[in-house]
């Protein structure tokens, strides 16, 4: 064998091993040591990665929230308080019970609310409508009916209703923010579920004033805070001609449902209300006159006199009054005799 050839061997090989040795005291002096409850973490986590918790994924949520330390303000939309509760143990800490909440649209411009002005020719995603118009009801607030909050959904928790054109979000919604995200005009908010599902919300984004949202919109907030004025917990703010109900204050009182003008605010999963008893109107009754022809007008009726003192005259007595008639008669014919 040539000598060149075993030198170049040689060297490689020195070279190599010098090289493993560098690297492998460079890989003891800069290795991480990961805590070993990130994996078991991650384990116990549903692997949905839909970006819910606020992180990128199940193991970034793990990762952070070992590196923390503490469950406070970390919460698993999929797997719930449950879920939070069987972590408590691998971390040592207590978890944080959050109420469950769900996803509401707070836009009720169905097809018949706001009937279409024009018809809208282009592509079907709800992100490019709104670059482009207001939408075919007219109201730049309001739903376009893309679906693409139906698309960002992992859980299939959300369907297009093919009479209203809105998305109607089903019961088994998460609330893992996805639809929120989505939504180019932030028509999704996450509510809290409340008591046996009961919520309370104003279904309505416009900020216009009364007349022109009413026009876009039957049933559209106008602004009028008569939902405010009757409110006896707080829980209704105003703010650009819009109601907004705080969940957290709301006691499910529903007095804002009864004086909405509009039906902008919405009940869910409560017992019909009886319908409200129309009273009619009492129109004045005008009394009918008939004139026939060639008679006179009725006269007027005539005004009570008044009440004056009147004389009574006191009739004398009958023989009284003969005897003095005799008495006169007597006396003028003594006058004529002595004339």
């Amino acid at each position: 064998m040539d000598s060149g050839i075993i030198t170049a061997l040689i060297t490689l090989s020195a070279i190599g091993a010098v090289a493993a040795v560098v690297l492998y005291f460079i890989a003891q002096k800069f290795k991480v040591i990961e805590d070993p409850r990130i994996d078991d973490v991650t384990d116990a986590l549903p692997g949905a990665n839909c970006g819910g918790c606020g992180y990128a994924g199940c193991r970034a949520f793990a990762e952070a929230m070992v590196k923390e330390g503490t469950m406070e303000g970390f919460f698993c939309p999929v797997g719930g308080n449950d879920l939070m509760k069987s972590l408590s143990p691998l971390l040592g800490v207590e978890a944080v019970e959050k109420k469950p909440q769900i996803a509401v649209l707070r836009c009720n411009g169905s097809v018949k609310n706001s009937p279409a002005k024009y018809s809208y020719d282009g592509p079907n995603n709800c992100t490019f409508t709104h670059t482009l118009s207001s939408g075919e009801g007219g109201c730049m607030y309001g739903c376009l009916g893309g679906g693409e909050c139906v698309d960002a959904c992992d859980f299939d928790a959300m369907y297009m209703d093919p009479e209203t054109g809105l998305p109607v979000v089903k019961d088994n919604c998460v609330a893992c923010n996805a639809c929120v995200l989505a939504c180019p005009r932030d028509l999704l908010e996450l509510r809290n579920r409340g008591p046996k599902d009961k919520r309370i919300f104003v279904a309505c984004m416009n900020q216009e004033k009364g007349g022109p949202a009413k026009k876009n919109c039957s049933v559209a907030c106008i602004g009028c805070a008569a939902c405010f004025k009757v409110c006896p917990h707080d829980a209704i703010t105003m703010n650009n001609n819009l109601a907004y109900i705080d969940y957290e204050k709301c006691t499910l009182c529903r007095k804002c449902v009864e004086v909405c003008p509009t039906d902008a605010i919405h009940e869910i999963n409560f017992k019909p209300r009886p319908p409200k008893a129309e009273v009619p109107k009492k129109e004045p009754v005008k009394k009918a006159v008939v004139v026939e022809e060639g008679a006179a007008p009725a006269p007027k009726p005539a005004k009570a006199p008044r009440t004056e003192s009147v004389e009574v005259a006191v009739e004398k007595p009958k023989a009284a009054s003969e005897a003095s008639d005799k008495k006169e008669e007597n006396s003028s014919e003594n006058q004529n005799n002595n004339q």
